[in-house]
């Protein structure tokens, strides 16, 4: 079973003073509450106190602490504008809110392309333009608060986040995604944005859905009873980590904060070092598919390597293929390279042995990996590990078994250490069931039940290709999830608009575009909206660099929908087929006066195929709003697909320059 092991910290970080009025931290300075509605406010207090609730906007509004000291209100707000002061008293203490804001709220949510950045992830995954867009980022009037990873077996009251203004450094580290919505709405509503971001990169769907919603599903019927079952497991687990020495790294105030970090653990290079008490795992891999499982944090590998008497003395190459996500690797104890920031997950590490470090037959290799999300280990082919003079193609593998000790994980920015010497890692709480961000209900626990009330306009969401695997699972959970945000904020149907995943080399055993095909059929929920990214992707990286198109194509939904403006939204949707002849003849929604094929290397990337289900390559003809589709060796068409595959990109538009959802007409497996 995969597990890994998430420390929540133990005191959360409420808004308090020294008298014990708290509330969570989505109430902060800068914040921004939602316009012209009734907010819900709430916190802890002494039972029975009687709180109120005063904003300089001339409303005010009390609510009485119940016998476990939980209070909620619900305070009037005017129209977009501010910067107002909230108060909230319990009579024997008061909580002051400055900067406040009253305008547009958002909720924005899902995986790594949500996660993402404004500064990107480089060298590799990087946002287009990023430069000039965080130096333009200042902006009072956007607000962000990002709420940091966290998991839990049942609904926190609480996350650590706090709101801050749009600046260069505040957006830097904000959602890419997030940032465009927002600025869109801005520039053309000229009010007040708050953005909440809730992400978290690689993870599944049914992560972020409740534990009532998720047993409804039969896939998942049994996780919340055995979650519950496992709290005790968890609160010990937890009590043990809490012990152990930590390293924020957040805190640290340089670009890279991961490079020479001290965790106590430079023995591991040595080798003389004991590793006998290690276990062994082979490489390459990526651990999460390991007895290691969903872990973020600090490992060692070590492997002892023996080589021909004719490489000693003579400078060698030390080959170890991609790993993901950090690595500083050493040999005889010696530190021969390495690569201490972010964004090089995908590049292959060569090295270079000092000829004087191969003195003898024996060498010791080591190589510390930090991995800090999704992912990790040293994971590329086999054909990539590997040892050779510098001089020679000869080589010897280095695939195969390797020792390994994980000595820190990565939780909400810190860093738990474990004692090296006595490989303290394989001596912690065991537990029954998975914990871990890719666990059903965990993360909509710890990062969206915090939220909850907080009233919002609506969501955006950019998630979907943790879930590729299963596409006909996601037709279910997808517009569950979306029930159930809705029914648990009782705001009413608020907006839902989500992101098509974009084009991206799975491999030949994923089939993405049927899970975009679920995303397309989540369209009929209410007061959805999807954004098609199939011409802005990237076959090549499952991280896209335009960021800024996939922003405002969401915004284009909300102004359109939300906000009464008179713009495009949507690219084409196939409605309706009907066959003539040699020919089919397909209908959509959207075109907005027209369509468009844009040809990509002389491909249009639709296909056509008779009752033989074999499907060729089709040509196409555009009369009026209508796609006229054929093949001149297929007589008796019956279906026509388009973009089916993972890696097509778009070519059908509408005149309004957005793209067309992947479709197919026919029901075949």
């Amino acid at each position: 079973m995969r597990i890994l092991i998430f420390f929540l910290v133990a005191s959360l970080l409420f808004a308090e003073n020294e008298k014990g009025l708290k509330m969570p931290s989505i109430f902060s300075d800068n914040m921004v509450l939602q316009q012209n509605s009734k907010v819900a406010v709430w916190g802890l207090s002494n039972p029975g106190a009687e709180i109120t609730i005063k904003a300089s906007w001339n409303e005010s509004a009390k609510a009485t602490a119940d016998q476990n000291g939980k209070w909620m209100a619900h305070l009037k707000t005017p129209s977009a504008g501010g910067p107002y002061l909230l108060s909230v008293t319990d009579g024997k203490s008061e909580i002051e809110f400055n900067n406040v804001l009253i305008g547009e709220v958002w909720l924005c949510s899902g995986q790594s392309n949500m996660e993402m950045p404004l500064e990107g992830w480089p060298p590799t995954d990087t946002v287009a333009n990023s430069k000039q867009v965080i130096a333009n980022a200042t902006n009072k009037n956007i607000r962000f608060f990002t709420v940091t990873r966290a998991i839990s077996e049942k609904p926190e009251f609480d996350c650590v986040g706090r709101w801050e203004e749009s600046n260069p450094e505040s957006a830097a580290k904000f959602s890419a995604t997030a940032y465009f919505f927002g600025k869109k709405l801005y520039e053309e509503l000229n009010i007040p944005v708050g953005l909440i971001h809730s992400s978290w990169g690689g993870t599944p769907i049914e992560a972020w859905t409740g534990a009532k919603y998720i047993s409804t599903v039969d896939e998942y019927k049994d996780i919340v009873e055995k979650l519950k079952n496992a709290r005790k497991e968890i609160d010990r687990l937890k009590a043990w980590l809490a012990e152990k020495p930590t390293i924020d790294i957040n805190s640290i105030k340089s670009p890279t904060p991961w490079k020479g970090l001290d965790l106590n653990d430079s023995q591991c290079a040595k080798p003389g070092f004991d590793d006998s008490a290690w276990k062994t795992m082979e490489l390459p891999v990526k651990w999460e598919s390991t007895e290691m499982g969903n872990f973020d944090g600090v490992v060692w590998f070590r492997k002892n390597i023996k080589i021909k008497n004719e490489w000693i003395n003579k400078e060698l190459t030390l080959e170890l293929g991609p790993i993901d996500d950090m690595d500083v690797t050493y040999v005889n104890g010696v530190k021969i390279g390495g690569y201490e920031e972010g964004g090089y997950w995908q590049t292959d590490r060569i090295y270079k042995i000092p000829a004087e470090l191969a003195k003898d037959q024996n060498l010791t290799v080591a190589v510390r990996v930090v991995d800090t999300q999704g992912g990790g280990g040293i994971w590329g082919s086999s054909e990539k590990m590997k040892l050779r003079p510098t001089d020679s193609n000869e080589s010897v593998s280095l695939a195969g078994e390797w020792k390994y000790l994980p000595v820190a994980e990565y939780y909400g920015g810190k860093l738990y250490l474990f004692d090296v010497k006595n490989a303290e890692y394989y001596k912690r709480p065991k537990l029954s069931v998975e914990y871990s961000a890719f666990t059903p209900t965990l993360l909509f626990n710890g990062m969206i039940a915090p939220l909850i009330p907080y009233n919002i306009k609506g969501a955006i969401w950019y998630q979907g290709e943790s879930n590729t695997g299963n596409p006909e699972l996601y037709k279910k959970l997808f517009p569950l999830m979306i029930k159930n945000w809705r029914e648990e904020w009782g705001l009413g149907d608020f907006a839902f608009y989500y992101v098509q995943i974009a084009p991206y080399n799975y491999g030949p055993n994923v089939e993405s575009q049927k899970l975009r095909e679920a995303q397309l059929m989540t369209l009929s929920v209410p007061n959805t909206g999807m954004a098609v990214t199939l011409d802005i992707g990237n076959p090549n990286n499952i991280h896209p660099a335009n960021k800024k198109d996939v922003g405002e194509r969401l915004a284009r939904w909300a102004l359109a929908k939300d906000y009464g403006k008179k713009i495009e939204f949507s690219g084409p949707i196939y409605k309706s087929m009907k066959i003539e002849g040699n020919k089919i003849i397909l209908t959509f929604d959207y075109t907005d006066g027209g369509l468009v094929i844009k040809e990509i290397n002389g491909e249009n990337n639709f296909l056509i195929a008779g009752k033989d289900k074999v499907f060729k390559k089709a040509k196409v003809e555009i009369k009026d709003d209508k796609l006229i589709v054929y093949s001149d060796s297929v007589e008796n068409p019956a279906a026509v697909r388009y973009c089916w595959d993972n890696i097509s990109e778009g070519t059908l538009f509408n005149k309004a320059g957005l793209p067309a959802s992947s479709f197919r007409t026919d029901n075949w497996d």
